[in-house]
């Protein structure tokens, strides 16, 4: 008999992967659908919707026919004394703000993160702002600014109307932004706080170190990545203010409290100018962000 001899069948070649969307992707954006398409309906779907509309002259009324005007809306705001008033005070609004904000946040936490008694209590009254709605605000401060009925008046032994006072109204609304903001600029530091590693400021009482300089050599340092991201928050927030000072003041006296945001919506509602009042956030947007790109560049370069 012979040997039947049997050849090895020859090595299969691998199969070349297909190529597409793999079966993790695939599951990662069915889950994250849910939460996409809300965003995509009531955030970026108006957005866009808006940003169409700054260049139209579109009018909140029935009998307006809406047409494309280009660039039209904004060479109309850069001549709008209404507008540069507007973001003069909207400036000094934003900045006043966030600044003082920012230094009393930065007290009130450093107090908070000292070993007090009754320190959890104090906590949760300093955040008690945090919870309250900015029309609630807007109306308690209305009446502690009340010129007869006031709280602030009785303290004084004055009858000054703060809200109607052409040089004292920005100032008043400028304390009721940094009391309704404050609480949680001082969560953020106060958590930034408590993650300093101790050993730095025990090493900073070993080589001499006074308060002030473990404050300004540790503290601060090892604070700045809160510090940047807070102080951005706020600002985005503060420009963009809107129903806090128009339950105070409506954007009076004669303008002299009247927010960007107040101006755009005076345009879009009160005077139905839909497509300039577009066209005014847009302007504004593009300059908050320059402004953040700005100082949170300054920031990272500093830090290298």
């Amino acid at each position: 008999m012979t040997a039947t001899v049997t050849r090895p069948a020859p090595p299969r070649r691998p199969r070349a992967k297909r190529r597409g969307i793999s079966r993790e992707t695939r599951e990662m954006w069915l889950l994250m659908l849910p939460a996409m398409v809300p965003v995509l309906l009531f955030s970026v779907g108006p957005l866009l919707y808006g940003i169409g509309l700054a260049f139209t002259d579109a009018r909140n009324t029935r009998v307006h026919e809406t047409s494309f005007v280009g660039l039209e809306n904004f060479v109309e705001l850069l001549s709008d004394d209404d507008f540069w008033s507007s973001f003069r005070i909207g400036a000094i609004w934003a900045v006043s703000v966030t600044v003082l904000q920012f230094l009393a946040a930065l007290g009130l936490a450093l107090l908070l993160n000292q070993n007090l008694r009754f320190r959890s209590v104090a906590r949760v009254l300093a955040v008690v702002p945090w919870a309250m709605p900015p029309v609630v605000i807007g109306l308690m401060w209305k009446l502690v600014y009340h010129p007869d009925a006031g709280i602030l008046n009785d303290v004084l032994g004055t009858d000054i109307n703060w809200l109607a006072d052409f040089s004292l109204a920005l100032p008043a609304i400028i304390v009721v932004g940094i009391w309704t903001g404050m609480p949680q600029t001082t969560v953020v530091l106060l958590a930034g706080l408590q993650g300093v590693p101790k050993e730095l400021y025990e090493a900073g009482e070993v080589d001499g170190a006074g308060r002030w300089r473990r404050f300004w050599n540790i503290t601060l340092p090892q604070l700045r990545p809160v510090i940047v991201a807070i102080t951005s928050l706020d600002f985005v927030w503060n420009i963009n203010q809107f129903g806090l000072v128009y339950v105070l003041t409506q954007g009076g006296p004669g303008g002299q409290t009247r927010l960007p945001m107040l101006f755009a919506y005076e345009e879009a509602f009160r005077y139905r100018f839909a497509g300039y009042a577009s066209m005014l956030g847009l302007a504004m947007a593009i300059v908050v962000l320059a402004v953040l790109g700005l100082y949170l560049w300054r920031q990272m370069r500093e830090a290298k």
